[in-house]
């Protein structure tokens, strides 16, 4: 049963860290103009985007300074997601 819980909670880890993946790379091809927010597709992917990784990166954006314009709240997300795996991998004797 511990194994299951612990297998699901590397997954959530995973995934979410995809996720912050998705959003920082979609940033970049906004910012460049390469993909168009006009789009309905986009629009809709970057809203849901949005909603999944902003409650966690706002807090993370408030605490770091200002770097001119260059946003590294997601490398400090996925950084603590590492770092959250490997202890919870740690406290159960290597699982995963």
């Amino acid at each position: 049963m511990q194994y299951a819980l612990v297998n699901l909670l590397f997954t959530i880890i995973d995934l979410y860290w995809w996720v912050v993946i998705a959003m920082a790379v979609m940033s970049w091809l906004i910012a460049f103009d390469v993909v168009n927010t006009r789009s309905r597709v986009v629009y809709s992917l970057w809203n849901a985007l949005n909603a999944l990784t902003e409650p966690v990166l706002r807090p993370i954006r408030s605490v770091l300074p200002s770097l001119g314009g260059m946003d590294i709240s997601p490398i400090i997300l996925l950084l603590a997601l590492q770092f959250l795996r490997n202890v919870v991998a740690g406290q159960l004797g290597g699982i995963g």
